[in-house]
């Protein structure tokens, strides 16, 4: 048992090790060899000049695809506390011009939430959170970045990203990663203000709903095809 359990250590270490040497360059390959095309970015763009803080969401899935567009601004992210995936991500994310908090729902939840109210005091505060991870159910959203936003008056923006040519892997989700020498399109909806005296089920409807119409979107400008 004691065997099983230093091999286990060792190659969370080396998948670790891996994971933040080569991640960030094997992402850029990927992602910069495609073309870029922003569709409604001026959502975006308006939000930034509001003089409020701003919560960019995103479907779990296609995490990547915003993750790489939005890039070597020094905005802020979220990573769970689960070792090793979230130490790669927050490895990579530091190398690739993302400042990242750790924690989620499930572990080191409240500690983050905090965290991210006072990163959000800030007017041009920028934080990316994915409302249905780290470990879902895909696309329902949890109360974490709807509650963040009321307390703080940040604008939600929601986006959503695809790629022309993309490999899928699934989970709890199927999950994106484009693949070189095609065209990644990143869509913006309409910013999205919740206040406080809205109930969490009313703003989560909204959010959904914004989230899942720019999915369908972008999938459809991308020729992409699902089940959902």
């Amino acid at each position: 048992m004691a065997n099983s359990k230093n091999e286990k250590k060792i190659k969370n270490r080396l998948l670790v090790w891996f994971g933040g040497s080569f991640g960030p360059a094997l992402l850029r390959f990927f992602y910069n060899t495609n073309k870029w095309e922003y569709i409604d970015r001026h959502y975006f763009k308006d939000a930034l000049s509001s003089g409020r803080p701003i919560i960019v969401a995103s479907w779990h899935n296609t995490l990547l695809t915003v993750f790489m567009g939005l890039s070597k601004k020094n905005y802020f992210g979220l990573a769970g506390n689960h070792h090793p995936d979230a130490e790669i991500i927050s490895r990579i994310g530091a190398k690739l011009g993302w400042r990242v908090v750790r924690g989620s729902s499930t572990d080191g939840g409240k500690k983050a939430y905090n965290e991210i109210l006072e990163i959000l005091k800030s007017k041009d505060a920028v934080f990316a959170i994915t409302p249905d991870g780290p470990q879902g159910p895909a696309k329902i959203p949890k109360p974490g970045a709807i509650r963040a936003a009321q307390r703080s008056g940040a604008i939600i923006v929601p986006v959503a990203g695809q790629s022309s040519r993309r490999w899928s892997f699934k989970n709890w989700d199927t999950f994106y990663l484009s693949k070189p020498f095609g065209t990644i399109t990143l869509t913006f909806g309409k910013p999205l203000s919740f206040s406080k005296e809205s109930s969490f089920e009313e703003c989560s409807s909204t959010l959904k709903q914004s989230l899942d119409q720019l999915e369908e979107k972008v999938n459809k400008h991308v020729g992409l095809v699902t089940d959902s």
